[in-house]
């Protein structure tokens, strides 16, 4: 579970990443204040729910079990703990 709240948090932080890098690249300074104002973080923020949402509908569209698959829960066969799985 902490493995897929840090990929989504840094899906969140692509943006900000990328416009600090614009910024630098730029070299309009980063670390400037005036760089970061209001609507730009407005925009950014937005930008980043949208990455967030689509990687969202991806993970459903493409993970998970594969349709009509029975779960099998994690059981233990000969001695051997058996993980569990889909069927």
């Amino acid at each position: 579970m902490i493995r897929t709240f840090l990929v989504e948090l840094a899906l969140f932080l692509v943006p900000f990443v990328a416009y600090a890098l614009f910024l630098a690249a730029t070299r309009n300074g980063a670390l400037d204040a005036g760089a970061w104002r209001l609507p730009v973080l407005g925009w950014l923020t937005l930008a980043a729910f949208v990455v967030l949402i689509g990687s969202f509908v991806v993970m459903a569209q493409f993970g998970g079990a594969p349709p009509r698959s029975d779960y099998v829960p994690a059981h233990v066969e000969n001695g051997r703990l058996v993980p569990g799985h889909f069927e």
